[in-house]
């Protein structure tokens, strides 16, 4: 085999590999990635089925329950138009309350319940995540509009 033929060798092996290592970032990228949606999104079926996403908006008055078991908690996210019931097993942030911004991260079950993996609180008075403030402005624009 000549020294040239080696190296041609070489360098597709080198191809190959590296080609390889490309799709298995790509491969874990696209797995890891999780999309921001709002509830009016979800409700209008927007939202994929079977991955996680987080949806972001306000906790609705009245709507946070617990149940017997003392871990699961039951509460709605809204944007003002459209609310998503959502279920979460685990400790919830101190800044969660009724009518505060707050995300949260999971998958849209087939019964049309969030099944929350993470909760996340607004850390002060004045922030809410840019895509849920958004969020509630076109929802409050939309409501505006109709009701003229």
């Amino acid at each position: 085999m000549k020294a040239r033929q080696k190296r041609l060798i070489l360098v597709v092996a080198g191809v190959a590999l590296l080609g390889g290592a490309v799709a298995l970032v790509l491969s874990a990228f696209q797995q890891n990635l999780v999309f921001f949606h709002t509830p009016t999104e979800v409700a209008e079926g927007k939202a994929p089925t079977g991955r996680t996403f987080r949806i972001g908006g306000m906790v609705e008055d009245g709507s946070i329950k617990r149940d017997a078991d003392g871990i699961t908690v039951r509460f709605a996210i809204t944007d003002t138009a459209k609310s998503i019931p959502v279920a979460y097993k685990g400790p919830l942030p101190d800044l969660f309350k009724e009518g505060k911004g707050a995300v949260v991260q999971g998958a849209l079950g087939a019964d049309g319940q969030f099944a929350a993996t993470e909760v996340l609180a607004k850390h002060d008075e004045n922030y809410m995540p840019p895509e849920a403030q958004d969020a509630i402005d076109k929802a409050h624009k939309t409501a505006a509009t109709v009701a003229q």
